[in-house]
């Protein structure tokens, strides 16, 4: 028996957008975070109804492509919907990705937000977006908007369903938006300095992430994308926050900053702590957290 199909909510830390480069592939560990799909349901996904082959390598690990990774999250949530994966699976592709994208934006706001970057309509992606914004706050514009529209875009693109020009639009939009709420900070509380890794531009889930440790009382001084770590400590000697927070998606990049980050926490100033997230440091958490850093939004804690 399988586990009940459940759709995740877009991770606060990476998104498939913020994880995707032309050739990044995917553990299925990675591959059931991303749709909510458990690694027994995605064996027998492919075992019986072959709707993606992932490549297998010589050790028998499976490695999806980004394509197929969004190719699965259009299955779910069509299941999820109440549909049989078995009538799913003998209808073509594009009517597959068509009808889950459908599902998914009918008469809700995401659905007037992509039709604005479908068109290049930039007057109205921005007023869509601080209508958002204005209704929710920037947690919930972040949780509710935010993330879910770049599980979109991302999901739209690698299927060659989106132009790049487009997500940049989108990207170019939203990030604004989201920088500008993280403007408005908070009086009193604790300071955090936050900063993207040497090479590291997505910065959709860290800004959420970060809305997020605003909302809880933090004072946030984002920095920016593809920062060095020289000027990460600069800042943080300046500024002496509680904590200096970094993003990473690219797991290969992380291992070769690997030797910068764990000697990072004994330049930082005194009780500084420092915080990473992202899909870039799952494989080596337990190294950095032997040199006492906090792992994901939970880093955050007061």
């Amino acid at each position: 028996m399988f586990a009940p199909l459940s759709l995740p909510q877009p991770s606060l830390e990476t998104t498939l957008a913020d994880r995707t480069t032309s050739d990044r592939t995917y553990e299925i560990h990675e591959v059931a975070e991303l749709t909510g799909l458990d690694p027994a349901r995605l064996r027998a996904w492919e075992r019986r109804y072959e709707i993606v082959q992932p490549i297998r390598h010589p050790n028998g690990y499976r490695a999806y492509t980004a394509e197929q990774v969004a190719l699965l999250r259009a299955y779910a949530r069509l299941v999820e919907a109440g549909e049989r994966i078995g009538n799913l699976a003998k209808l073509p592709r594009d009517e597959v990705l068509a009808r889950a994208e459908s599902r998914q934006l009918d008469g809700s706001p995401m659905g007037a937000l992509l039709d604005a970057v479908k068109s290049f309509d930039r007057d109205r992606l921005e007023a869509l977006v601080a209508q958002q914004l204005s209704l929710r706050g920037l947690k919930g514009f972040a949780h509710d908007v935010v993330m879910p529209l770049a599980q979109q875009v991302g999901d739209l693109w690698v299927l060659g369903k989106l132009p790049i020009a487009a997500e940049h639009l989108a990207s170019e939009v939203v990030l604004h938006a989201m920088k500008g709420g993280l403007r408005v900070s908070r009086t009193g509380g604790p300071v955090a300095v936050a900063a993207c890794l040497p090479g590291e531009r997505h910065e959709w889930g860290f800004l959420c992430a970060l809305a997020e440790a605003q909302e809880a009382g933090w004072q946030v001084h984002y920095l920016g994308a593809d920062l060095p770590i020289d000027d990460v400590v600069e800042a943080a000697w300046t500024r002496r926050p509680a904590a200096v927070a970094l993003s990473s998606s690219d797991p290969g990049r992380t291992r070769e900053l690997l030797p910068q980050l764990l000697d990072l926490p004994a330049r930082l100033p005194p009780r500084t702590v420092p915080v990473i997230g992202g899909g870039g440091a799952e494989a080596v958490a337990d190294q950095l957290r032997e040199r006492g850093y906090r792992i994901g939004v939970g880093g955050f804690t007061l």
